[in-house]
């Protein structure tokens, strides 16, 4: 293999690499903001009922009790609505599919395709980071802290294949 194409494959090998780490980060976000979706959703019927229990209703000792709960559950829709929750989940699943994607394609190109023509695999590379761009032009930041978990997940192996071994 020339340097031309060996250089092609460390690049290959790079941005499979940096699709990993982000794909990862972003499924753990997913899963996050998947936890609080389910808690905006549930909260209000939880509070609702509470607020007009009968039981909790009919007890003057107990009308602070309702009344937070009325509260409560008419401030979480409104919370869960500003933070676009749903919107959000569709983003962040999305680009999470496709730098997954682009991991796999970006690791077929450095394996298989750097064994054909080096015009053919160059043209490969060429194309893989054009997605790779429109992947990236959305600057979809998450958090820190979900980037870390996906350090963890990473380092332990989790994302190694059994074949690799």
């Amino acid at each position: 293999m020339d340097a031309k194409t060996e250089n092609l494959v460390d690049e290959c090998k790079r941005q499979e690499e940096s699709c990993l780490y982000t794909s990862v980060t972003l499924f753990e976000w997913l899963k996050s903001m998947r936890f609080w979706r389910a808690v905006f959703v549930v909260a209000p019927i939880v509070f609702g009922s509470i607020a007009t229990w009968s039981l909790l209703t009919e007890e003057p000792a107990y009308k602070w009790v309702t009344g937070i709960s009325a509260l409560l559950a008419s401030i979480a829709p409104a919370v869960y609505k500003a933070l676009d929750l749903d919107v959000s989940l569709g983003v962040i699943a999305d680009h999470a599919h496709k730098f997954k994607i682009l991991q796999d394609r970006f690791r077929q190109a450095g394996r298989i395709g750097a064994l054909g023509d080096h015009d053919d695999f160059k043209d490969q590379f060429y194309a893989l980071m054009v997605r790779m761009d429109e992947a990236r032009s959305s600057s979809l930041t998450p958090p820190e802290r979900f980037f870390k978990k996906a350090q963890k997940k990473i380092g332990a192996g989790h994302y190694d294949f059994a074949v690799d071994r």
